[in-house]
């Protein structure tokens, strides 16, 4: 609960004080707004304190599937892995073949750095919801002081989420493998082999975090919006509504510790996928560590230069006004990109060696430059860059293609919708394109070495994406907080220009992931091929076992979305009915003199959620297990080419509509415009029409596309870690074998 010595100032739409003729009047007046502030004050925290009960209780929930998961899946790992030796024992020796390190299951590092991962994606999913919660009412509170305060309090929280994870993620990887260099000695590739697992878990859990906060924010929101806004006109967040609660705790477990946790995978997918990939060469072979741990090194650097950065929106240059919000939050981005390029390159010259080998497979004598990784880094780097500027531009209704969707509103819903997915596959163009210059410059470069480093050089500027990402969902929360506590519509209006900006950056935070998660998938399929012995020669498109794996592999991403997109509507349609219940049961409901049952609502989301978040995952995790072992590891080769091309561009285009749909809402509620007040404001035919594809927008911009880049490198990290057993077992594939 806030202190609220520390919160003075008049309360916009409080009850006006009462003038006295007493010769005490002036006082009397302090005393009345002073009475109207600690109410207001007292009814923000006490939503806060709702807030964050239903934010923790449904994780903590979460987590106890996902404990149960991590616990059977770490026996799958270890048994499989350790089979690849027939369970016997095995000996790390040095050159001279004298053994270095006790004896140790093959397998069991692996199990223990999955673990590793996997607790720390929840840890920085609960850290993220914690600060979030905290962060909520206060933004509510001090957007009364104008939209200068409300900023930095909301950008301040994002920021602290941000350089946490990002810490976090970077300080557990580091401490794993010095742990693990005392028991492996200079046997780097064992070593490596055994971090993959740290993504494996990482990966793992924010699926589960990503799909199920998904359903349970979309399922609420989409409940709230279809009942309240189009049904019984009543604002958003209105507090008669019943079911504003549990979409307030959604956008907490969903947008941001779900959000953390993909983040927090990417992160780890990227540098494992570079770590192994480096093993192989002469820099594990000659253990140049300095070297061998330069994927490290460039996230540190990326942390010092988003942590400079973050003075210009908090100090030198802060958003005093609504049309400074979105140009500051860019403008983070843009800075931060520039800082690292220098930083990027002193690291590469300092800790690299003029040349290195053995990264080209088909090649291992062809040198590599130390300004040639340099350069990968930068693609990536500006790549991502370029990436979010585009995706600004799709999604913020400041330019033209969300103020024509807007537009398409006119005449209906059946238009808006046609013109945001027009735009979301239209979006898609650019995205893809510059991924695929940064594959071929990365790949010319430096083979898969070169797009592991492009990938993390896409992910360099992670706590500023962190930091701008959660911006959102905070001052999103900080609107529903305003309304509920009946701050006035001034307050609203100054929380809503907060949230159309968010909008745009948690759009913008989404092609970074989109992006990085394609580099990441590229890089860790180029290590799961050398992993799994697979030649140039047997990874030919036109081997049909190849072929039919990638035809299945491009037909999961859809069948994976179908299941999220139907899990959201069922849970919807039982928000709907509740919320429906709701108000034509409970007496005085519409007339505010009755008090709704938020908790009901909080039970639908929460029930949801977890039982609709298994099938998904169970494809997810199962796929490249089930392909690996009956049809073989070319085969499954081809089953993660064709999730990683078809993925990419449904994650982009179901991001950006969403993401269009929901500003276009927000360009006809705010009418900051000529053209925006022509079309009627709220509750006019228009608003309803933009209501309804916004409704539609969510589970294709918060459940299914996110969750997709998350797909991608899941698959790509699982086939990885088990290549040792399938090369040594099941190579050609049962099935295959049967056969033939």
């Amino acid at each position: 609960m806030f202190p609220q010595h520390s919160l003075g100032g008049a309360v916009p739409g409080a009850a006006p004080a009462t003038h006295t003729r007493s010769e005490n009047g002036r006082e009397y007046l302090l005393e009345e707004e002073q009475r109207g502030e600690d109410e207001v004050v007292q009814k923000a925290a006490d939503l806060q304190d709702a807030i964050a009960e239903g934010a923790n209780s449904f994780l903590f929930t979460e987590y106890k599937y996902m404990a149960v998961f991590m616990a059977v899946f770490s026996v799958v790992i270890f048994v499989l892995l350790s089979s690849e030796d027939g369970f016997a024992m095995k000996f790390h020796t040095d050159e001279s073949g004298v053994s270095r390190a006790p004896a140790i299951y093959n397998g069991g590092f692996s199990t223990i750095s999955f673990l590793l991962g996997a607790s720390t994606s929840m840890l920085s999913g609960w850290l993220g919801m914690r600060i979030a919660t905290y962060a909520n009412a206060r933004t509510a509170l001090e957007a009364r002081k104008g939209i200068a305060a409300a900023f930095s309090v909301a950008f301040r929280s994002g920021a602290v989420m941000g350089f946490l994870l990002a810490g976090n993620g970077l300080l557990v990887l580091y401490l794993t493998i010095l742990v693990y260099r005392r028991i492996f000695g200079e046997d780097w590739a064992g070593l490596y082999e055994a971090i993959a697992g740290y993504g494996l878990g990482g990966s793992s859990i924010a699926l589960f975090g990503r799909v199920g906060g998904g359903i349970y924010t979309k399922a609420a929101d989409v409940g709230a919006d279809l009942v309240g806004k189009i049904e019984k006109d009543i604002p958003e967040d209105d507090p008669r509504n019943p079911a504003v609660i549990a979409d307030n705790v959604g956008d907490n477990v969903g947008d941001i510790a779900g959000m953390g946790s993909d983040l927090f995978g990417s992160f780890a997918e990227s540098t494992c996928a570079a770590l192994v990939i480096s093993s192989v060469s002469t820099l594990g072979s000659e253990h140049i560590y300095t070297a061998m741990s330069y994927p490290l090194l460039i996230s540190a650097t990326g942390i010092v230069c988003c942590l400079f950065t973050t003075f210009l929106a908090t100090d030198i240059k802060p958003a005093r006004l609504v049309s400074e919000i979105e140009s500051s939050l860019k403008l983070q981005l843009i800075v931060s990109t520039v800082i690292a390029t220098p930083a990027v390159f002193a690291i590469s010259y300092c800790a690299l060696p003029a040349t290195f080998s053995g990264i080209f497979t088909e090649d291992p004598s062809r040198l590599v430059r130390n300004w040639h990784v340099f350069f990968c880094v930068a693609t990536g780097l500006w790549g991502g860059l370029i990436i979010g500027l585009f995706t600004e531009y799709f999604t913020s209704n400041r330019y033209q293609p969300v103020q024509d969707v807007a537009e398409a509103c006119k005449t209906g819903a059946a238009t808006n919708i046609i013109f945001g997915l027009a735009l979301g596959y239209k979006s898609a163009i650019i995205p893809c394109i510059v991924i695929a210059v940064a594959i071929y410059i990365s790949f010319s470069l430096a083979h898969m070495y070169g797009i592991a480093c492009a990938a993390l050089g896409m992910l360099t500027t992670l706590a500023t994406g962190l930091a701008i990402d959660a911006y959102g969902p905070i001052s999103d929360n900080a609107g529903g907080i305003a309304e509920m506590a009946a701050m006035g519509d001034d307050i609203r209006e100054r929380t809503d220009a907060l949230d159309a900006a968010g909008n745009t950056t948690a759009a913008i935070g989404k092609g970074f992931a989109i992006g990085s998660a394609a580099l990441v998938s590229l890089a860790l399929f180029g290590a799961y091929v050398t992993q799994a012995g697979i030649t140039v020669k047997d990874s030919s498109i036109l081997d049909p076992e190849v072929f039919a794996g990638l035809l299945v592999g491009a037909m999961l991403p859809y069948w994976f979305s179908a299941m999220t997109m139907k899990s959201v509507g069922k849970a919807a349609l039982a928000m709907v009915e509740e919320v429906r219940r709701q108000f034509n049961t409970i007496q005085g409901l519409m007339e505010g003199t009755a008090r709704p049952d938020y908790r009901q609502c909080v039970e639908i989301s929460t029930q949801a959620s977890l039982s609709e978040m298994i099938p998904p995952g169970a494809l997810v995790m199962l796929s490249p297990v089930v392909v690996g072992v009956l049809f073989g590891t070319r085969t499954l080769a081809g089953l993660l080419a064709g999730a990683l091309v078809s993925g990419v561009q449904m994650a982009v285009s179901m991001s950006n509509t969403g993401g269009a749909w929901d500003n276009a809402k927000k360009y006809v509620e705010a009418g900051a415009s000529e053209h925006a007040r022509s079309m009627g404001g709220k509750g006019s035919d228009v608003h309803k029409a933009a209501v309804v594809g916004d409704t539609v927008g969510d589970p294709l911009k918060d459940t299914s596309g996110p969750s997709l880049n998350i797909l991608i490198k899941l698959m790509a990290v699982e086939s990885l870690v088990f290549a040792p057993f399938f090369k040594a077992h099941t190579e050609n594939g049962l099935i295959f074998q049967y056969f033939n």
